[in-house]
């Protein structure tokens, strides 16, 4: 049996919410955006990453770091995180939230 990594329900919804759009890795990938998290209290950008550290081309949170994960499951996936903590892209250093790089992917030609 194969074991399936759950993601957190946040980025199930987001995923859901921005179907579609540049708010995808999927659909913003071209123009050079990289899944990252930020926490909005302390400003802190952090790339999407494995769990062993390798970058990962979508949203996963089992690389961020500890101080942002407020809950892990019995197989330690993390399952919460800090309520300030949200998933966007880095783009050329610069950090855009989803609809941003929804918004920035809609004006490109």
């Amino acid at each position: 049996m194969m074991l399936v990594q759950q993601r957190p329900s946040f980025l199930v919804k987001e995923n859901q919410q921005y179907a579609g759009t540049g708010g995808l890795s999927e659909n913003n990938a071209h123009a050079r955006f990289v899944p990252a998290f930020k926490d909005s209290y302390t400003g802190q950008v952090e790339l999407s990453r494995y769990r062993d550290g390798r970058p990962a081309p979508f949203h996963l949170v089992d690389g961020l770091p500890d101080e942002w994960i407020v809950n892990r499951d019995l197989a330690s996936n993390v399952v919460e995180l800090k309520a300030t903590v949200i998933s966007g892209f880095v783009r050329l250093g610069r950090f855009f939230t989803r609809q941003e790089a929804s918004e920035f992917v809609d004006q490109c030609p």
